[in-house]
């Protein structure tokens, strides 16, 4: 049903259209409708696990013209950007953190475009009237995290503080092939990436790309086992449910990657993966027994190899991770947008993210000096 012209918080995804969603929300497979339904779906994302939706969206005439996924949340796992030190804070001193408001992709840290909408003039209406519904709301805070370049310049206009952080990312500069690829190293990390495949090699096992289409349910089975050993190797419990997978498969097949390693047809490995027009994205892992180097030929070297045959313009690595600048990927700023209701709280964490910020700055011209990537002579 349609809402009437204004501002509106919805519950549940499916009280908008999908057409209309996807008509304002790009092709970015983590903000596709099916992707954040099917999380709503099954469970993973809802008042039981602490994400409750109240997505914040702008009709006018019947349809909506801006979205922003928007949680109220009940804690801050899987965010992949760490406030846990500012709800200390809050709790040392008697006030509630939580609930607090965020607008995310639920357990994904995929940078992009977080106001969705036809025109830039709408999406800076959504952010204002957002802003507006979270000052009126008495929650601790709104933090909008992993924003485009442009948003977050938008929200630092209308008061928000601005946190810096890093990911590394692998960029297609042309390559016609892996070796293409390798060549554009210096010498040791050419060397060392040839080592890591030789050895991985030595195990035998054939590998598979499957997408939603073709993968069956006996696959998700295996990937979900795969996917839980590594959360439990963390002492952690997953946050995705074996029905996320088989759903999100059925729903979005075309933007959804299974990789499988297996030996005599047995598989005992596997990596998870989002792809879109553009990009492809690292989310998971696992295996079900160790293998050396394996970890690092199914989610980086085999990773980037697909992006160059499918012609993609880069491979996103996810969160963290310095050991992938060894491997090709290189250091991509990230950003995140945070409006705290208290004034003094609000001054504490503006002071800390100053010095936060002068402290990355310094990180990513060291990590510069330590690029993969040749240097004249080398």
């Amino acid at each position: 049903m349609p809402f009437a012209d204004g501002f509106h918080l919805l519950s549940r995804l499916e009280q908008v259209q999908e057409q209309d969603w996807n008509a304002i929300a790009g092709g970015q497979a983590c903000l596709s409708h099916a992707y954040l339904h099917t999380l709503e779906t099954t469970g993973c994302a809802g008042p039981e696990t602490g994400w409750t939706p109240r997505h914040a969206t702008l009709w006018q005439d019947g349809t909506p013209v801006a979205a922003l996924p928007l949680y109220a949340k009940q804690h801050s796992y899987g965010e992949y950007v760490f406030d846990w030190a500012w709800a200390d804070a809050y709790q040392r001193h008697g006030l509630d953190y939580y609930p607090k408001w965020l607008s995310a992709v639920p357990f994904t840290p995929i940078p992009g475009a977080r106001l969705l909408g036809s025109s830039v003039d709408s999406r800076r209406q959504l952010l204002a009237a957002t802003l507006e519904m979270a000052r009126q709301s008495r929650l601790s805070s709104l933090h909008l995290l992993f924003p485009t370049e442009e948003e977050a310049a938008w929200m630092r206009d209308a008061g928000l503080l601005i946190r810096h952080g890093v990911q590394f990312h692998w960029r297609n500069a042309g390559y016609h092939d892996f070796d293409d690829f390798l060549a554009s190293l210096n010498h040791d990390k050419r060397k060392k990436i040839r080592q890591e495949r030789r050895r991985a090699a030595e195990h035998g096992l054939a590998l598979r790309w499957l997408d939603g289409r073709m993968a069956s349910a006996q696959d998700w089975a295996f990937f979900y086992r795969c996917y839980a050993t590594t959360y439990a190797l963390h002492r952690s419990t997953p946050y995705l449910s074996p029905a996320f997978f088989i759903q999100l498969a059925d729903r979005q097949p075309d933007q959804v990657r299974l990789l499988l390693a297996e030996r005599a047809g047995e598989p005992l490995a596997g990596a998870f993966f989002l792809c879109d027009e553009e990009a492809l994205y690292g989310r998971y892992w696992g295996a079900t027994e160790h293998l050396p180097f394996l970890h690092f030929e199914l989610c980086y070297y085999q990773a980037i190899e697909y992006a160059i045959g499918q012609g993609l313009s880069r491979f996103e690595g996810g969160a963290q991770g310095e050991h992938k600048l060894a491997r090709g990927l290189e250091p991509v700023p990230t950003r995140s947008a945070h409006w705290i209701a208290d004034p003094r709280f609000r001054d504490a964490v503006d002071r800390f993210l100053a010095q936060e910020a002068e402290g990355m700055r310094f990180y990513l011209d060291e990590l510069s000096e330590r690029t993969p990537f040749r240097r004249e002579n080398s």
